[in-house]
């Protein structure tokens, strides 16, 4: 077990009602994001953890679900215990099994939440970190067909921007000429490694070996590495970054190489132990890390800001701002770094 989920595993929480809201908005990746948000209350307190499954057809299902009955008395860690036990989606199977993190750590967020208030206490009080100064990267992409025009916008009203990126084969020399030329690219995420989704994207030599080139800075995420693309890569490996793969510490450690960055999705992980044993691991190896968003739109976006700023603050975290999501650039944003949270109570911001 790990020191971080000591700091936790005994604090006693009280359940007494559950419920749950649902959020629908539109984003700038031209699709309607559903999220659906826990709600479990007792001693006065309320905990919140927001799921955050990308298939509308699950909120669907769980609308027309009964309650979830957590009633009882536990410590946070029995209570994680005995969501193993617990079927998460009682109506009908996911469309995919990463929803079952997802959904996982909507309720364990929301009980961790709701553990830390009625033991008057906040996440960073509990692990003995100060939150800091986060640091957030904006992700986005450049439209079909793509074109600078979204960065140009985004740099225009806010100057200082640094972005993360998802370079697909249609990103023409022109483009990634105009988009390098920005300055502004921390990450490049090729989505090399996802399976089933709307953005699967297939390894691509040529691309990869002009983004490479074009982007000498960047971290690369996630590239699908077989015997074309492997070779780019080598001497370049402390570049690469994971995230699709990783959720937990035995996934990390069977990456093709130790790596050297890793983006930490809360929801990815399902469990908080799992959660706190791969960001005790990475610190003890050196490993950067930063954190990452699931265009969260309630209470998950507070989570992973928070989680941010008390473990990796200063890395290029793609936690921004919802209004960062819209699909047209809003005017008075908050500007990276934003203001260290005070974190009062539980996993609040604020």
């Amino acid at each position: 077990m790990s020191d971080l989920f000591d700091a936790v595993v005994d604090l006693p929480l009280s359940i007494e009602s559950t419920d749950r809201t649902r959020r629908d908005r539109d984003t700038s990746s031209g699709f309607v994001r559903t999220t659906t948000t826990f709600h479990l209350s007792g001693a006065g307190h309320t905990g919140r953890g927001e799921d955050v499954a990308y298939d509308t057809e699950d909120h669907d299902a769980l609308a027309d679900a009964p309650a979830f009955d957590f009633a009882g008395e536990y410590t946070f860690a029995s209570f994680s215990a005995h969501l193993d036990d617990v079927d998460l989606f009682p109506t009908k199977s996911p469309e995919r099994e990463t929803a079952r993190h997802y959904r996982r750590w909507a309720v364990e967020s929301a009980a961790l939440d709701l553990a830390l208030r009625q033991n008057d206490l906040s996440l960073a009080e509990a692990v003995d970190r100060d939150p800091a100064p986060l640091r957030f990267v904006v992700s986005t992409r450049l439209g079909d067909p793509p074109t600078p025009d979204r960065l140009d916008a985004i740099l225009d009203a806010y100057p200082d921007t640094e972005f993360k990126l998802d370079p697909t084969a249609e990103w023409t020399a022109e483009v990634v000429e105009a988009v390098a030329a920005t300055d502004a690219v921390r990450i490049l995420d090729l989505k090399g490694l996802y399976e089933g989704t709307q953005v699967d994207t297939e390894p691509d030599p040529d691309l990869y070996g002009r983004l490479l080139d074009a982007f000498p800075e960047a971290v690369i995420e996630d590239p699908g590495l077989t015997s074309e693309t492997r070779p780019l890569f080598d001497g370049e490996e402390g570049r690469v970054s994971w995230d699709y793969p990783i959720t937990g510490v035995e996934s990390v450690e069977a990456r093709p190489f130790e790596p050297e960055w890793l983006n930490i999705k809360p929801s990815r992980f399902g469990t908080v132990e799992s959660l706190f044993e791969t960001i005790e691991w990475a610190e003890a190896r050196g490993v950067s890390l930063y954190g990452g968003g699931q265009f969260e739109l309630g209470v998950g976006r507070d989570h992973i800001q928070l989680l941010a700023s008390l473990f990796y603050p200063d890395g290029p975290n793609d936690v921004a701002p919802a209004g960062y999501n819209d699909p047209d650039v809003q005017s008075g944003l908050p500007r990276s770094p934003l203001d260290a949270p005070e974190n009062s109570s539980g996993l609040s911001w604020e």
